[in-house]
């Protein structure tokens, strides 16, 4: 699913768009194919109908809960970057989300574990100026090129701010922009 792009200001573009890595959702298929296997073999032992019937709703309940959430999850988490901000949504029910102005970011880090390394994948902390300071994305594909494109866009930013005369805006009263508040009031 594309981001929205009515979103965006005018001369914004979307550079990435991420989900975390595909490997979040290796165990919640895992659990899956147990709890079939499990659930098979329970109605294939079990000659009483009731209990045949308690094995099969307790295991779509055990699916919804083990194996379609953290799909849901999974699909409804977006990192978008920007040519001007990096956008976090997270959220079915609940929505959580935040954008972090690339000229408030102040240091843009990753870190792999081995593992990580394996699966091409890792987390990225972005420090910002603001009431939340840092914001750790995990789980990203390719991390350590994410965090170059990051730091690519920032510079180009600080060019094109100084070329239109916008200086790196000050916070607002009592913290960081608003959801939605895009570009910043001055």
């Amino acid at each position: 699913m594309a981001y929205p792009e009515k979103l965006l200001a005018n001369d914004e573009e979307i550079v990435e768009h991420l989900h975390p890595h595909w490997i979040t959702l290796v165990p919640g298929i895992a659990l899956f194919l147990l709890i079939c296997g499990l659930s098979g073999a329970g109605i294939g032992f079990i000659d009483n109908k009731y209990a045949r019937i308690t094995i099969v709703v307790v295991a779509l309940l055990l699916i919804i809960w083990l194996t379609l959430t953290p799909i849901i999850k999974w699909r409804t988490t977006h990192y978008v970057i920007t040519t001007h901000r990096v956008l976090i949504r997270r959220g079915v029910l609940n929505h959580v989300g935040r954008d972090i102005t690339l000229a408030r970011i102040n240091d843009v880090a990753y870190e792999q574990s081995i593992w990580d390394r394996v699966v091409r994948a890792g987390s990225i902390t972005i420090e910002s100026a603001g009431e939340h300071g840092q914001e750790t994305l995990v789980d990203i594909p390719r991390a350590n090129q994410v965090q170059q494109t990051l730091n690519r866009l920032i510079e180009a930013d600080a060019i094109r701010r100084a070329q239109h005369g916008i200086s790196r805006p000050a916070p607002p009263e009592g913290g960081g922009y608003q959801t939605g508040q895009y570009p910043p009031q001055q």
